[in-house]
């Protein structure tokens, strides 16, 4: 039973900061799911895969899988790397992409 600490990645739908700054503990499943041969739906008797907690920190997070003794893995993030550019140098002369439509 290993916990999973990692900061979600933001939806398509999100370009604001909000709830961009919790971290979140999940768990690994410890069975793997099995398909009703009667409706085919998905199901598992983990029930730890239910559970998601979340923090303000990664340290909070940390201090509760020791607090409680569970072994986790700490996934970090990189910061996407954006490109600054302005409107105008849509049209400027030493333009690099080509112009398309």
């Amino acid at each position: 039973m290993t916990a999973r600490i990692y900061k979600p990645a933001r939806n398509a739908m999100q370009s604001g900061t909000a709830k961009s700054t919790e971290w979140v503990l999940d768990y690994e499943p410890e069975e793997p799911r099995m398909i009703d041969p009667l409706m085919g739906w998905t199901s598992s008797a983990d029930m730890k895969q239910e559970l998601r907690l979340q923090f303000d920190s990664k340290e909070e997070a940390i201090a509760y899988c020791e607090r409680h003794g569970i072994p986790h893995q700490v996934f970090e993030t990189k910061p996407p790397v954006r490109q600054r550019i302005s409107y105008s140098d849509n049209f400027a002369p030493p333009r690099r992409e080509a112009w398309t439509h």
